[in-house]
């Protein structure tokens, strides 16, 4: 996929989502916070599944010289925000539509786990790289 696609794709859920989203707020659509969240689930998927592959695929035996170890551990740290940000955005759905009474101390413990954690590789690639 070239980067206009992605950069069009990216955008084009994003309009999906942020559409949905003042559709909710204004009352207008009486529907399940999980369904308003579907551009993004759709998006994080299709973001997994690409990863999942890339990473697979370095991972077979006599890859190239692409396989290095920072690699690796780059691809595992974009596969832990992902999965940080699907439980923010579930923990979010789930307290907005009452599910459970959760605190958003919890809620927002995922994002801010997130958030900390991209500041420290933002700090790395700084000073060290």
């Amino acid at each position: 996929m070239s980067l206009v696609q992605r950069v069009l794709f990216t955008w084009l859920f994003t309009l999906l989502l942020l559409i949905m989203l003042v559709l909710k707020l204004d009352e207008k659509a009486p529907w399940n916070w999980f369904l308003i969240f579907i551009p993004v689930w759709i998006f994080d998927t299709s973001f997994l599944v690409i990863l999942i592959i890339k990473m697979a695929g370095q991972w077979k035996s006599g890859y190239g010289p692409c396989s290095s170890s920072q690699n690796v551990k780059r691809k595992a740290w974009h596969l832990i925000t992902m999965l940080l940000k699907l439980a923010f955005c579930l923990a979010l759905c789930a307290k907005l539509e009452q599910f459970t009474e959760i605190k958003l101390v919890f809620v927002f413990f995922p994002l801010w786990t997130l958030l900390t954690g991209e500041m420290i590789v933002l700090g790395y690639n700084i000073f060290y790289v």
